[in-house]
């Protein structure tokens, strides 16, 4: 890419034009260039930034007026962003030609400077992430669907959501393999794992077949969602860990947006909800270029080149800690996969909508989430995680409630604050899991959050079901509306604030970071022992 500028200037700001910028990218002096041979012309490079190539060529030359200059800057540059250059083309371009005041990121930037090596695996996570949001979103956008031809209650749609779940248990044991081989190769097999069993699912012949290949898919893409949590924490600097988490949370949401944009395939016929699980096949050929470019992290490199045979065992993990974020994850789905789950049966049973009015509703009430996403995972970062959470866990609860129970505008206008608000802890609550953790037990212990949260979405499912069959939804959700707001209780009493510290100050017993290639193409080597091979 390349792009340039020409503004008259005083004195003054032609001083802070030549010299090293300090906000999206670090520059350093480059020297004199084939294009910088005349005594008006600075060039300056790239020493910290999301860039693959970049230079920065300034020309000065006088301007009409006394005491002013005409300065051309050019830009030369190609960003280290796979796939999703093409929403930060345009941003980045602007905060290029309009710099921002020394050492100040732009709003829509991470708190913190990424290097070239941690953008390109924030978008290559973000793919998989994408990837996993659709496949954990499809059979709860069918159930309700897959339910009619199968002839089964609201009870037994619960049930069966509640089943699928039994898969956590090969979630456990494939995070619990990550912290001992390495997260790379298990992440992107994982997907391609996950796409088939899920294709098997347009095959079913009874609402219990569906959800055996849902187990096996549902159970493969939660570890694989764990997975890439802990990478982009281990890559991630410090001060935008929770940013990179809000978004892996937005390119998720991405993918379960695909899987209603598909839902009007459910009106076709009563069959027709088989077609949104032969989707996924489309991205399965893409696989392979990304096995070849994601690198294992560097922090797992680093802890198996301190400890080479500690792939033979598993490190303990830091018990309260563990509890702690248990707790959490339990309270949290306690109440959220119902009110989740089950929002489709409540809008098609209580609320009489179409499959494309559902469609309709989801897109418009859920895409201004992002926004929350957004805002959650830069405030964590800049102002701290307790707070922000705690917000987003008691008023996302309220308004969700307002939602259940109400009809009309009110139901839509509801559900959207509850998108937005809920939204804002995706971000300092996901961030929590890889970072209280150290790496040789964070994808272990992360596993083991996870299905403290599968229990609480069992728990949360059965007693909603139950109750919904007997009153209606909203009330049921009104009563499991205890968990997050516990929740915002303990995290404001009991969680540390993480906010910009490393990795290593919060688990010191961690080894250190060894230095790698900053511009990943190909995965980085892991040092091999005699059986460490999965």
């Amino acid at each position: 890419m390349r792009c340039s500028s020409t503004t008259v200037v005083d004195a003054r700001a032609l001083e802070r034009l030549s010299r090293p910028r300090r906000d999206i990218v670090s520059e350093c002096a480059a020297g004199t260039s084939d294009r910088a041979a005349d005594a008006g012309t600075l060039t300056f490079g790239l020493e910290v930034g999301a860039f693959r190539r970049y230079e920065r060529t300034v020309h000065v030359e006088a301007a009409d007026e006394p005491d002013t200059f005409r300065v051309t800057q050019t830009f030369d540059y190609a960003l280290a962003l796979p796939v999703w250059w093409i929403f930060y083309a345009w941003p980045v371009r602007r905060a290029l030609l309009r710099p921002q005041p020394l050492d100040a990121m732009p709003w829509w930037a991470p708190p913190s400077r990424l290097d070239a090596r941690a953008a390109t695996v924030l978008g290559l996570v973000a793919c998989l992430s994408t990837i996993c949001g659709y496949l954990g979103t499809v059979i709860t956008q069918t159930i309700t669907f897959a339910a009619d031809e199968f002839d089964v209650s609201k009870a037994g749609q619960s049930d069966a959501l509640s089943a699928v779940r039994i898969g956590i248990f090969l979630s456990l044991a494939m995070t619990a393999l990550a912290d001992r081989r390495g997260r790379r190769r298990l992440a992107v097999g994982g997907a391609a794992v996950a796409i088939v069993f899920t294709a098997l699912g347009a095959l079913s012949p009874d609402l219990w077949v569906l959800g055996a290949t849902q187990t096996v898919a549902r159970g493969v893409t939660t570890a694989v969602g764990v997975l890439i949590v802990v990478i982009a924490a281990e890559e991630l600097p410090a001060g935008s860990r929770a940013y990179g988490i809000s978004v892996l949370a937005l390119s998720a949401a991405l993918g379960s947006g695909m899987a209603v944009w598909a839902l009007p395939l459910a009106d076709l016929g009563e069959r027709g909800w088989r077609l949104i699980y032969v989707i996924p096949l489309l991205a399965l050929p893409f696989l392979p270029a990304l096995a070849r470019r994601l690198p294992e992290t560097r922090r797992f490199e680093s802890s198996l080149a301190a400890d080479p045979l500690s792939s033979h065992h598993h490190h303990a993990i830091a018990k309260n800690r563990l509890a702690l974020l248990c707790a959490a994850g339990f309270l949290v789905l306690l109440f959220r996969t119902p009110a989740s789950q089950l929002q489709n049966e409540f809008l098609r049973d209580e609320r009489g909508f179409s499959g494309t009015k559902i469609a309709l509703f989801t897109i418009i009430t859920s895409t201004p989430a992002g926004l929350g996403v957004f805002l959650g995972g830069r405030l964590a970062d800049s102002r701290g995680r307790r707070m922000i959470a705690a917000i987003g866990l008691t008023f996302g609860a309220l308004f969700t409630v307002l939602g259940f129970t109400s009809d009309g505008w009110s139901l839509w206008l509801f559900t959207l604050i509850a998108m937005v608000v809920s939204a804002l802890t995706v971000g300092p609550l996901g961030v929590y899991g890889p970072e209280l953790f150290a790496t040789r037990s964070r994808s272990r212990a992360n596993g083991l959050v996870t299905f403290a949260g599968v229990i609480g979405s069992v728990v949360g499912l059965t007693i909603a079901g139950r109750l919904g069959d007997r009153w209606n939804l909203g009330a049921a959700l009104a009563v499991l509306s205890i968990g997050p707001i516990l929740l915002a209780i303990l995290v404001l009493r009991r969680f540390p604030e993480t906010a910009r510290l490393e990795l290593e100050e919060l688990n010191p017993d961690d080894a250190p970071v060894t230095a790698t290639s900053p511009t990943p193409t190909a995965p980085a080597p892991v040092e091999d022992t005699s059986d460490a091979r999965p």
